[in-house]
């Protein structure tokens, strides 16, 4: 069944208070960590005014702030500072098993999405956002400068939690621009159709032109479930059923295979150059948020 959001779950005063305040500890810290100029296929930089200072012989005259000059009738240039620009895809699985039966699964990707696009809007990137099904939908037009971030709450706000996934297509026909250096976010539980659709999803992934990140969502009960003695199951996706005795045993040998469903993620993406972030729903959100950009990514405020 279809899910929808208000404002209040996602989006209020006090999330855009700490998101700005994460995006303050981001850039402090990357000055603290700044490193040395490093090459990049990417393109696309915008000059930012910094300062000013006096004009010498070895200057450029059209670097001359002739207004300052008329005033102080003294010669000065303006210093600006070139910022890279990224194109920020963000990529929102909203299968039915994101929204149920654990809804803090689609809060927690919801709130991703709006915490990513007001970043990268923050930040002066062109941000796109998708949805993603049985395949990745066509995002909005590409959006820049912070005055977007409603338009990126009222997209999230109606997005609806339903059908199944298709992780291996969705990821074989997702082209992200190749026109400016792209930062990719997909936001999944990584439940494909078997075991190892995740796995042959992330190898198309690697093709992707640009820095990739694989945030894998889950409940708490889907790693260590509270279940035991006679169940029955339903595959919210496919609306498969299957009534089981469900012994302390087999509790065991669920949450061993499911810790290795997340590790041959981890390996994979490893193993792909792509970063990947557990993420389960009771964790802190602006901690793990935090962790989660201070790790090396292009987005983070100062790189």
């Amino acid at each position: 069944m279809a899910t929808t959001t208000t404002d209040q779950e996602i989006f209020d005063a006090e999330f855009l208070d700490r998101l700005r305040a994460l995006f303050l500890r981001l850039r402090k810290r990357r000055k603290l960590k700044k490193k040395g100029i490093q090459n990049t296929p990417a393109s696309g930089f915008t000059r930012e005014f910094k300062d000013f200072r006096h004009y010498t012989a070895r200057d450029d005259y059209r670097a001359i702030d002739w207004r300052l000059y008329a005033r102080l009738d003294r010669l000065f240039i303006r210093l600006y500072e070139e910022i890279q620009e990224f194109h920020i895809h963000v990529v929102t699985d909203t299968s039915a098993s994101m929204g149920s039966p654990f809804d803090d699964k689609r809060t927690t990707a919801l709130k991703l999405t709006v915490a990513l696009s007001y970043l990268g809007l923050v930040g002066q990137h062109r941000v796109s956002v998708y949805e993603m099904g049985e395949k990745v939908s066509d995002p909005l037009p590409p959006m820049k400068g912070q005055g977007n971030i409603q338009r990126i709450i009222d997209y999230a706000r109606g997005l609806k939690f339903s059908g199944a996934t298709d992780l291996e297509t969705s990821f074989r026909n997702f082209q992200p621009s190749r026109q400016r250096y792209g930062i990719i976010f997909v936001i999944s539980d990584l439940y494909g159709r078997g075991i190892d659709e995740a796995r042959e999803a992330i190898r198309h992934a690697s093709g992707w032109p640009g820095e990739v990140h694989f945030i894998q969502v889950f409940h708490p009960q889907e790693e260590k479930p509270d279940l035991e003695g006679e169940i029955q199951l339903v595959d919210v996706e496919t609306q498969e059923n299957r009534r089981l005795w469900f012994t302390p045993k087999d509790k065991k040998r669920y949450e061993e295979n499911y810790q290795k469903f997340i590790a041959g993620i981890e390996k994979a993406c490893q193993d792909r150059q792509i970063d990947f972030q557990p993420w389960r729903t009771d964790y802190p959100f602006e901690e793990v948020f935090l962790e989660l950009l201070s790790r090396g990514s292009a987005l983070a405020p100062g790189n």
